[in-house]
């Protein structure tokens, strides 16, 4: 009989994350049966998108990470020409391009910057003396703002924000000095008033009615007043599953999505969405973990940002769903209906446990 922990060395996987993960996918498809009306079909096709992902993130557990450091210019290359294309030839949905359409499924390169964009950073900076210079952030910050740029032209400010800040957390991971730091957010703020003027009619309402959603209940403010609704109503117990009033009344808009956390909360109420927050934590902190105790500078950086990258999915949805951050469409990451970003997302945990498990290189 194989000893448990040789096959896990033999699938170079991390026991504790895995449980993790696997828990995460099994409150999706727990939650998106009461969120899509007891739709098996629905069930269905998130069960298969779990499958692959699960299959994509051993697929790369397998990797060594001096391979995924060769291969790092490479992908983000790739994921640029594939953003560039999708603006000549991209599909059009609620308002956006943001798919190629591939005739079975359609796909949304930008997911691909969000694995690409931290790789690279951490590829170029480890091939220079850290902390960095300014020259080497700069090219840094340059190799982030490109694939950004793109996608908010898309638009889809949410995907762009998600790959801003993969890219800026590896590049403040690597040392960067403090003066760098207060530079670029004073940069930010001067940027503020163009920033702000670029921003479509929408994202601006949104932006402004999160201050006051009343303001406009049935426009801009809707989906916050009724989420925030949503959650208070399932109290400390919460209603129970299936029996969520605002969700099964369709009240909350993208329960399946965006919004998803509101049906959590409404049915499994104030102890069921600690409970789920934990959970996440325990996932974050395991990948903080890897990073930590990562043998190379690359590694450590690319596990950090994967990291700390998925906790802020966490914190910007669960901000979004309780009214303290503005609408920007970002899904709670693993448990939202969804294809692409799903598959990413294990991609990206299974780039964490190939870090974990593989020896110790130093890049070339």
């Amino acid at each position: 009989m194989v000893d448990p922990i040789k096959r896990d060395e033999f699938w170079h996987l991390d026991p504790p994350l895995l449980a993790g993960l696997i828990l995460l996918c099994g409150l999706s498809l727990l939650i998106l049966y009461s969120a899509g009306g007891e739709d098996l079909s629905l069930l269905f096709r998130q069960g298969v998108r779990v499958v692959i992902g699960f299959t994509v993130l051993i697929a790369l557990a397998q990797v060594p990470p001096e391979t995924l450091s060769r291969w790092s210019p490479h992908i983000f290359g790739v994921g640029l020409g594939l953003l560039a294309l999708v603006l000549l030839v991209g599909a059009v949905g609620h308002g956006a391009q943001r798919w190629l359409n591939l005739g079975l499924f359609q796909f949304q390169p930008a997911e691909i910057m969000k694995l690409g964009v931290p790789m690279m950073v951490a590829w170029l900076l480890t091939r220079q003396t850290l902390p960095p210079g300014w020259r080497d952030v700069l090219i840094a910050l340059a190799i982030v703002a490109a694939p950004v740029l793109l996608v908010v032209l898309q638009p889809d400010l949410g995907t762009a924000v998600l790959i801003a800040v993969s890219g800026l957390i590896a590049i403040f991971l690597a040392g960067m000095r403090w003066r760098y730091l207060f530079l670029a957010l004073a940069a930010l703020a001067a940027a503020g008033p163009f920033s702000w003027s670029m921003l479509h009619e929408y994202q601006q309402r949104r932006i402004v009615t999160l201050f006051d959603p009343w303001s406009d209940p049935l426009g801009a403010g809707y989906h916050t007043i009724q989420s925030i609704i949503a959650v208070g109503s399932g109290g400390v117990y919460g209603k129970g599953w299936l029996h969520g009033s605002q969700s099964q009344l369709e009240f909350i808009p993208e329960r399946g999505t965006d919004f998803i956390f509101a049906v959590f909360g409404e049915e499994f109420g104030l102890i069921g969405a600690v409970l789920l927050i934990s959970l996440y934590i325990f996932v974050i902190g395991r990948g903080i973990y890897i990073s930590f105790y990562a043998r190379d500078t690359f590694s450590r950086l690319v596990a950090g940002s994967l990291a700390l990258t998925f906790f802020f999915y966490l914190f910007v949805n669960v901000g979004m769903v309780s009214g303290i951050l503005p609408v920007v469409g970002i899904p709670l990451p693993l448990v939202s209906y969804g294809g692409t970003s799903m598959v990413t997302l294990m991609a990206g945990f299974g780039i964490l446990m190939s870090i974990h498990t593989h020896k110790k290189f130093m890049p070339k």
